[in-house]
């Protein structure tokens, strides 16, 4: 079931009142403290790429079949996607019909990671996920990002399946992020689904901000078979995340059709199919006080309308609807930025 029209372009519900609230708003949160239980993994053997391309690994089998896509590494400081990149390379995973290619996406970034520093390696110059625009490819636009992403497009638009790794840096459950179209929805869903505890599937349209990856075109049109999901494993340094990482990478092109299970481990079978929501609000922060009442984390299900979850400014940030599922709340969002997202089951 699609919830393609609940977006959140039309707003039909409200989610902010202005209002002097009888609320005092708490203090700001402070900066979560990480341990860094993973270590940046060794990538050193795998930046030399196989096919021209730094960072690229393709390979194709005997018998035809879809083109299959793992990437890595969109942003430098998200490193648990790489530990399923190296665990592929490594175990030297290869379609048995079909192409399967390994992307390690931002190396500059990644190669810039201090431990002391975790979150200034996120990008060089801007963030990667939101440059996947073709006219923006084709404009004279310059940077080590936009460079990169014109290295690896051809591979990106010729793909049937995509999986990009991604991590979170406030602590919560995963999740997957998908495009509107049905046919994103149906194969992120038989990924989840595939795992020993399904996470929620989320259909988003793309950002204002800029195109992710799954925003291409290529993955929104009605003219291919095309699709593509964004995988959010857990938090970025989290044994948790890496592992889930690698469990999803090797299960991925099981699932595609290109490999059979005697390279890895057997799909879970799954006896209840993943959840799926359709994110309608897009929360922009309008001040620089914007300020959560209490530490919320991803998936939170918010069961009553009009629940208070935020105070901006001069307004409060409430529910729209009974059954309110928050995705992705930045308990520390900067002004004009993106806070959370409201979403509803389908």
């Amino acid at each position: 079931m699609s919830c393609a029209s609940r977006r959140h372009d039309t707003e039909h519900a409200p989610v902010r009142f202005r209002t002097i609230s009888a609320v005092l708003a708490p203090s700001q949160y402070s900066l979560p403290v990480f341990t860094q239980t993973i270590p940046p993994p060794d990538i050193t053997p795998w930046i030399k790429g196989n096919c021209g391309i730094e960072g690229v690994h393709h390979f194709e089998g005997p018998a035809r079949g879809p083109h299959v896509v793992i990437t890595a590494l969109m942003h430098g400081n998200e490193y648990a996607g790489a530990y399923a990149l190296n665990a592929l390379l490594s175990q030297k995973i290869r379609p048995e019909s079909g192409k399967l290619s390994l992307i390690f996406l931002n190396l500059k970034a990644f190669e810039q990671f201090d431990p002391q520093h975790p979150t200034r390696s996120r990008f060089v110059d801007e963030d990667m996920n939101r440059l996947w625009c073709p006219d923006l490819l084709r404009s004279g636009h310059q940077s080590y990002e936009i460079n990169r992403i014109r290295a690896v497009a051809p591979l990106i638009t010729e793909a049937d399946r995509v999986l990009d790794l991604h991590s979170m840096f406030w602590d919560g459950p995963p999740l997957l992020l998908t495009g509107q179209k049905q046919k994103n929805i149906n194969h992120s869903r038989a990924v989840a689904s595939a795992l020993t505890s399904p996470p929620w599937v989320i259909q988003d349209a793309p950002c204002q901000s800029g195109l992710r990856l799954i925003d291409h075109p290529h993955f929104l049109s009605d003219n291919t078979q095309a699709t593509a999901c964004l995988f959010e494993t857990g938090q970025h340094w989290s044994t948790a995340s890496q592992e889930l990482a690698c469990r999803a990478a090797a299960l991925f092109p099981q699932i595609c059709g290109i490999t059979s299970s005697d390279q890895r481990a057997t799909p879970v079978a799954a006896n209840i199919k993943a959840p799926v929501a359709a994110v309608t609000h897009a929360v922009h922060a309008r001040t620089d006080k914007f300020i959560f009442i209490k530490p919320f984390r991803n998936c939170d299900l918010i069961r009553r309308q009009g629940t208070l979850l935020a105070l901006d400014g001069g307004e409060e940030i409430r529910t729209p609807y009974d059954n309110c599922l928050l995705v992705i709340p930045n308990l520390r969002p900067v002004k004009n930025h993106i806070a959370l997202r409201l979403a509803r089951a389908c």
